[in-house]
C-alpha cells in the first residue's frame, strides 16, 4: 500500500541566519510539524543554494554547545570545516556528511572552509538534528566521518539516477552511518523522467525535502524546496522526477519519550535541561578556542 501524504509544505517565505555563514530555511519544527510529530528528528534547516561571494572573512558559527542529540550536516555544494571539544575536526565537501553525536555534552564550531570562502561559489547544505533516547543521552561525544566515496550507492537502471544511502538501507544496499534508533536517510538523485520506489515501515515518521527539481510522489506533485510529510499509513513511496531532481528522504522510528528542549540542549525533563546548563557553565563540555 502506498504511503498516504499528510501535507506538502511550501518553502518558508524568509530565510534566517545561523551565525553569518548559514542562510537557512527552517522546516522542522514548523507549524504542525512538531518535534514529537516528526520524532526522532528535532530540527531541519536547509541552506538552499546561495552564493555568499568571495571573502577573506571566514563565515560560519563560532563555538557553541550541544547535548542530548546528534547533528547531521549534508553537503550538496560548497565546503564546511568543523571542530569540536572532543578533538575531532575535518572538512566536508559535496556528497560528504558530518554526523556528530553530542551525547553528554560537546562544544562545536563550523565555518566555510578557508579556500572555498576566499573564492566564493554556491553553498548548499542541510543540517538535521536527530534525537537520542534517554538511555543514550549520556554517551561520550563522538564523530562519524561519512565521505561521498563511502556512501551506500544504489545505481538505478536505464540511467534513471542514483540513490546515495547515508543511513538505513533499501534494495539490499546499506548506508555507513551508525544510528541509535532505526533511521533511513537517502540522498536521491534522479534524472528527468527517472523513478525510484522504496518501502518504509508504516510506523516510521517519514518526510521528503525536495532539494532541487520537481517531482511526483505517490500521485501528488511536489515543487522545488517543498517538504512532503507522510501519514503513518502504508509503506510504499514512489517518486518520479519531472525534471532533474535531488530529494532527501528521512524516516525514523519514533522515540516515545518526553522532549524537553532549550536551545542547543535536548533532554527529557526541565530538571535535566537545568543540569545541562550548569554542566556547560562549569566547563564539563571541554574546551574549544
Amino acid at each position: 500500500m502506498k504511503k498516504l501524504i499528510e501535507s506538502i509544505v511550501a518553502k518558508p517565505v524568509k530565510p534566517g541566519m545561523v551565525g553569518d555563514g548559514f542562510r537557512v530555511f527552517n522546516y522542522i519544527p514548523r507549524g504542525g510539524i512538531t518535534q514529537r510529530r516528526i520524532s526522532p528528528f528535532l530540527m531541519l534547516d536547509f541552506n538552499a543554494a546561495f552564493d555568499f561571494g568571495p571573502s577573506d572573512h571566514i563565515r560560519g558559527v563560532d563555538v557553541h554547545p550541544h547535548k542530548g542529540f546528534e547533528t547531521v550536516t549534508i553537503a550538496y555544494q560548497g565546503s564546511v570545516a568543523h571542530y569540536d571539544s572532543a578533538g575531532s575536526s575535518g572538512v566536508i565537501n559535496p556528497g560528504d556528511v558530518q554526523w556528530m553525536t553530542a551525547g553528554n555534552g560537546i562544544l562545536h564550531k563550523e565555518f566555510h572552509e578557508e579556500s572555498f570562502s576566499k573564492k566564493g561559489g554556491l553553498f548548499e547544505m542541510v543540517q538535521l538534528w536527530v534525537n537520542l533516547p534517554k538511555k543514550d543521552k549520556s554517551v561520550a561525544p563522538h564523530y562519524q566521518a561519512l565521505t561521498a566515496e563511502n556512501m551506500g550507492k544504489l545505481v538505478l537502471d536505464n540511467n534513471q539516477g542514483q540513490v546515495n544511502i547515508i543511513a538505513g538501507g533499501t534494495a539490499g544496499v546499506n548506508g555507513p552511518a551508525s544510528t541509535y534508533t532505526p533511521i533511513n536517510l537517502f540522498d536521491i538523485q534522479l534524472n528527468s523522467g527517472g523513478t525510484f520506489t522504496t518501502s518504509i515501515p508504516s510506523t516510521h515518521n517519514t518526510a521528503l525535502l525536495i532539494v532541487n527539481g520537481h517531482i511526483e510522489v505517490n500521485g501528488a506533485e511536489a515543487a522545488e524546496h517543498s517538504f512532503v510529510l507522510f501519514k503513518n499509513e502504508g509503506d510504499e513511496i514512489s517518486i518520479q522526477a519531472n525534471t532533474k531532481s535531488v530529494i532527501l528522504l528521512l524516516s525514523g522510528e519514533p522515540i516515545n519519550e518526553p522532549i524537553a528542549s532549550y536551545g542547543p540542549f535536548v533532554m527529557n525533563t526541565d530538571a535535566e535541561i537545568r543540569e545541562a546548563i550548569i554542566d556547560f557553565n562549569m566547563g564539563k563540555f571541554g574546551y574549544l578556542e
